[in-house]
C-alpha cells in the first residue's frame, strides 16, 4: 500500500472494488497545518503514545523537544498521557523516553499496566497452552526466544538476527539465561519473515505482531495494546471515543482503530496506516506536535 506523503486530500467515496481500511476510509487524512483542523472531533481526555518510531527517534537517538513540550502542555490541560509500548519498563528506562512523567504505562503490548508511580494496576502473565508452547520453543533453541518477566528479561541464545533487531531499536543485547520459573508477560521470537508462518503454526493460541524484519512480539491471544487500553480506560472511566493514539507499527493497528482519533506517523507500517484516521509527519519532523496542534490539544507554538 502506498503511503500518503504529499498533499492533504478530502476523503472521497470509493467504488465497491476499492481497498478500504478498517475504519471505512481509503487513506488516512494527511495533517498539514492547524488551520485545516476539523471542528467536530471529540473532546480528548486521554492520549496514548507508542514509543519506537513515534516518540523516540532511533535516527536522533532522542525524543524531540517538540514532543516533550507537547506532552507537558497536554498534561497541563488535563489530558492523561499514557505510554503504550511493547517494551518493558526496564527497557524504557534505558531510553530518553523513560524520563517523561507519563500518567500511566501500558507495557509489553498490553500485558502489564502501571500507574504514574509505576505501581501495578493490572498484569496478565502468559499462561496455559500458550506458556507451554513458548517454553518448548525456548528450551528447544531452534530459534532465539526472549522471555520478559515483571522484573527482568533473558534470551536462550544470541544470533545475528537478535543483534540486528536490538540495534535497530537502540537496545543492548539481552542476557542469555535459562527459564527462571517465574511468570512471564511477553516473549519475542527472532525470525525472518520467511519463517513467520512456521512460528505462528507453533503458537496457535498466541498473538504475534512483527516489529522488525527479524523479530516478532508474542502474547496471549487475548492480549495486545488494545486489550490494555480498554482495561485502563475502564479504570479511569473514560470513553474510548474521547481518546487519541499515536503509533507507527503493526502492533499499533488495533489501538489506532479503537480510539476516537488514530494518528499514524508518516513512513509507518501498512497495517497501522490502514487503521488510522490521520497521518502526521515523522517523529524527526515534529509529527507529534503538529498533530496535537491540528486537534487543538495544545496552544499555537512555533515548531523548531
Amino acid at each position: 500500500m502506498s503511503k500518503v506523503h504529499c498533499v492533504a486530500e478530502p476523503l472521497l467515496k470509493t467504488d465497491e472494488n476499492s481497498q478500504i481500511g478498517s475504519k471505512g476510509i481509503n487513506k488516512p487524512i494527511l495533517i498539514q497545518n492547524a488551520t485545516d483542523s476539523p471542528g467536530n472531533h471529540p473532546k480528548i481526555e486521554c492520549a496514548f503514545f507508542d514509543v519506537d518510531g513515534t516518540l523516540h527517534s532511533h535516527q536522533l537517538k532522542a525524543v524531540p523537544e517538540s514532543a516533550l513540550n507537547t506532552i507537558e502542555e497536554m498534561q497541563k490541560k488535563g489530558i492523561l498521557c499514557v505510554m503504550a509500548s511493547g517494551r518493558s519498563i526496564h527497557e524504557v528506562d534505558e531510553l530518553p523516553v523513560g524520563k517523561i512523567p507519563f500518567d500511566a504505562y501500558i507495557l509489553l503490548n498490553g500485558q502489564l499496566i502501571l500507574d504514574k508511580d509505576r505501581q501495578i494496576l493490572s498484569g496478565h502473565p502468559i499462561e496455559g497452552k500458550s506458556k507451554e508452547n513458548i517454553l518448548h520453543l525456548f528450551e528447544e533453541r531452534n530459534i532465539p526466544v526472549l522471555l520478559v518477566e515483571k522484573d527482568g528479561l533473558y534470551i536462550n541464545q544470541i544470533t545475528d538476527h537478535v543483534v540486528t533487531a536490538q540495534k535497530a531499536i537502540s537496545t543492548p543485547l539481552p542476557p542469555v539465561g535459562t527459564y527462571s520459573g517465574n511468570p512471564f508477560y511477553l516473549a519475542i521470537g527472532f525470525i525472518p519473515k520467511e519463517q513467520e508462518s512456521w512460528l505462528k503454526a507453533q503458537l496457535p493460541e498466541c498473538r504475534l505482531t512483527r516489529w522488525n524484519d527479524y523479530a516478532m512480539d508474542i502474547v496471549s491471544k487475548t492480549g495486545g495494546k488494545l486489550a490494555g487500553i480498554r482495561e485502563y480506560l475502564d479504570l479511569v472511566h473514560i470513553d474510548h471515543k474521547n481518546t487519541i493514539a499515536f503509533g507507527d507499527g503493526e502492533n499499533d493497528e488495533d489501538m489506532l482503530h479503537e480510539v476516537g482519533i488514530g494518528v499514524v506517523m508518516k513512513d509507518c507500517d501498512p497495517a497501522a496506516e490502514r487503521a488510522a484516521d490521520y497521518m502526521t509527519d515523522t517523529v524527526e519532523e515534529d509529527g507529534i506536535e503538529k498533530a496535537a496542534r491540528y486537534f487543538g490539544l495544545i496552544d499555537e507554538t512555533r515548531i523548531g
